[in-house]
């Protein structure tokens, strides 16, 4: 069979231009042009669904973190449709290549975000913070019972969904206080469910910031309910004032003491209806884990715990000393 050696060199030529030029433009973009302007920081970009190619590079471009669109262009195109370009929140350091730029859009290396929700807090104040972050979306359509979401840090990125990260913090305080429920070691005639478990909690957690002080506290309001004691502890009054909406920005007084309320400890034996704030794990392990003590009785001491006693005697000289130190305070 004869071969035609001028055809055969027009395409080999031709299949050496086909393979070279991308070949050579990978090279020197990855050696020359993949260089990125100097900038002082992270610089973050929002990349929203929906944009295209053009306009992300020339979005980054402005945004001074690469030098000229056509770069991120050519190595989007050598490496599409395999490796899309996912939107999201993206930061970029100090000289980082336009190479890795463009991968780290590729990989959707995004922006985790964090929001702490702090022990003691209110459903409304979660709400609150809630609505109020920016980068979230849509509208919060279901209010949560008081007491429902679980304190912790949640991670997020830009444009989650308001209501799904609150359906996360329910969910994750139904399978932790189900947990700590399974392995509980609280007097079932007192606590007979896992939502009483929670009403007492949130007292706990209202009451003492001091993680030795609550199974302490914990057995002290078991030792009443027990006896049919009122507990008496002044967060419930509070919440009865304002039922979490803010916060009281006074001290009680002998009137806010006598109000009639379900939620008011020195009017009602037993527990309130429903939690008063977002217990923590601490204080749901409490609750379930009593401390064993004589004790009916705490007050605090002035150093941010709290003085216990076993008898009313003991209880009033302690309170008498509170009371010493806060005159010497004002």
């Amino acid at each position: 069979m004869k071969i035609n050696f001028k055809n055969f060199c027009s395409r080999l030529v031709l299949f050496s231009c086909l393979l070279g030029i991308p070949l050579l433009s990978l090279y020197y973009l990855s050696n020359h042009s993949f260089k990125t302007p100097d900038h002082t920081g992270p610089i973050t970009v929002v990349i929203r669904p929906g944009t295209s190619s053009y306009a992300i590079a020339t979005q980054l471009t402005e945004a001074t973190i690469i030098q000229h669109p056509w770069q991120f262009l050519i190595g989007h195109w050598l490496t599409y449709p395999q490796k899309p370009l996912i939107a999201g929140e993206y930061s970029f350091h100090q000289n980082q290549s336009c190479w890795e730029i463009l991968h780290q859009i590729q990989a959707g290396r995004v922006v985790i975000r964090k929001l702490t929700i702090p022990e003691g807090w209110t459903v409304g104040q979660v709400m609150t913070v809630l609505k109020q972050t920016e980068c979230l979306t849509g509208e919060i359509t279901k209010t949560p019972a008081e007491g429902s979401l679980l304190p912790e840090t949640y991670l997020y990125v830009y444009g989650d969904n308001r209501q799904e990260i609150l359906n996360r913090m329910l969910v994750a305080m139904r399978q932790q206080l189900n947990q700590l429920w399974a392995h509980r070691q609280s007097d079932d005639f007192i606590i007979q469910t896992p939502e009483i478990a929670l009403v007492l909690a949130s007292i706990v957690e209202k009451e003492t910031g001091i993680p030795e002080e609550r199974a302490h506290i914990a057995g002290v309001f078991f030792n009443r309910l027990r006896l049919g004691m009122p507990l008496q502890s002044d967060p419930t009054v509070i919440y009865a004032l304002t039922l979490g909406k803010e916060p009281l920005g006074r001290a009680l007084s002998r009137a806010d003491l006598a109000t009639p309320s379900a939620y008011n400890t020195y009017k009602i034996v037993g527990l309130p209806p429903h939690p008063i704030a977002c217990p923590g794990i601490q204080a749901l392990k409490a609750v379930l884990n009593p401390a064993i003590t004589n004790d009916l009785y705490f007050v605090a001491n002035g150093t941010g715990g709290h003085s216990f006693s076993e008898t009313l005697e003991q209880h009033n000289h302690y309170v008498s000393k509170w009371r010493q130190l806060n005159r010497k305070k004002t």
